[in-house]
């Protein structure tokens, strides 16, 4: 049996966003150095109201840390600027609107 490894917690927040959940947690390595893994995890519902999650992860060491901050900041300015910073909620019934 694989030995599962465990990297020291540091720090752990979260946030949601509509049927996503974020988690953002900060560990620590061998070498006592730390990174952050953000996790996306969203729930799925089946039609015999059981569920299961899909997660998908990335591992982001110091060495991307800028590189990958201004590549999220020029995504997200461009789509505000496209698109305006307006959230479009979809309801089952219709389409709302709201300022941010």
């Amino acid at each position: 049996m694989l030995e599962k490894k465990h990297f020291e917690s540091v720090q752990e927040s979260f946030m949601h966003a509509g049927s996503r959940t974020y988690f953002f947690d900060i560990k620590k390595t061998k070498a006592d150095d730390y990174y952050l893994t953000i996790t996306e995890s969203k729930k799925f519902i089946h039609e015999d109201g059981s569920h299961h999650f899909k997660k998908h992860k990335i591992f982001l060491f110091k060495e991307g840390f800028q590189e990958f901050s201004e590549h999220l900041n020029n995504a997200i300015e461009f789509i505000f600027e496209h698109r305006g910073k307006k959230i479009i909620r979809k309801s089952e019934s219709d389409e709302e609107s709201t300022e941010q």
